[in-house]
């Protein structure tokens, strides 16, 4: 298995094979929790305009995602694992997702065979996803901060995927100390607690708390289908 670590955009972009978009803070962390939630559908778009454009159509679905981390003027929910946790109207609901890295990285990973999404807390998961399909090649793209500067969290999650592929050691023990000011200050800002709560660095970092991993199917080239597929951790 020849196992590839991309980075940001262009790293999506270059990313062959069955392909891991890897967003911990907080995309792909965040659709974990919506599952968790009991959401039916997410549909993951790169553009706020695309966005707006299905709730106009479906009053009905629930508009998620942020920009610069931020919550969006006319959406339900901003990027927030710990919000979406305490939301009580998702259950049966369709969401549409759009993030300024995660949800890129999808719609620009043109060129790979499959599309999962990483972050810790379904990377055994995942990992056991990708044996089990035995590809040649495997990209594990870091997103990195919107897609165009490297996010710590996102290198360490590749990592440590990439380790579950080849049964090496990884220390999870240390991570909360290793990004709690090398990524996670961001949530310590008093004027953003509304968009990044404190909680949510922890929520991200709750290592391998869903069994199930998450698959982009294309419906255009702008627009995918997440599927929720679970899987028996070993």
């Amino acid at each position: 298995m020849d196992i590839r670590i991309l980075n940001y955009i262009e790293g999506a972009k270059q990313a062959e094979g069955l392909t891991v978009i890897i967003d911990v803070f907080r995309a792909f962390s965040v659709e974990c929790y919506l599952y968790d939630k009991g959401v039916n559908d997410i549909y993951a778009v790169g553009t706020t305009q695309k966005a707006f454009i299905l709730k106009e159509e479906n009053p009905d679905y629930i508009l998620v995602g942020e920009r610069n981390g931020l919550l969006l003027d006319g959406f339900e929910y901003g990027n927030s694992p710990y919000y979406i946790n305490q939301g009580d109207n998702l259950s049966g609901s369709t969401v549409v997702h759009t993030t300024s890295a995660g949800t890129k990285g999808i719609v620009n990973a043109v060129g790979a065979s499959e599309i999962i999404t990483g972050s810790f807390v379904n990377a055994k998961a995942i990992a056991d996803y990708i044996s089990s399909k035995k590809p040649s090649v495997v990209s594990l793209v870091a997103m990195g901060n919107n897609g165009v500067c490297e996010a710590r969290e996102d290198v360490l999650c590749a990592m440590y995927i990439k380790s579950l592929l080849l049964n090496e050691e990884f220390d999870l023990s240390t991570l909360k100390a290793k990004l709690i000011n090398n990524g996670g200050e961001r949530f310590n800002d008093d004027n953003a607690q509304d968009s990044q709560p404190r909680q949510d660095f922890h929520f991200c970092l709750d290592c391998n708390r869903f069994d199930f991993i998450i698959k982009a199917e294309k419906i255009d080239k702008d627009m995918f289908q997440m599927v929720k597929i679970k899987r028996t951790i070993r």
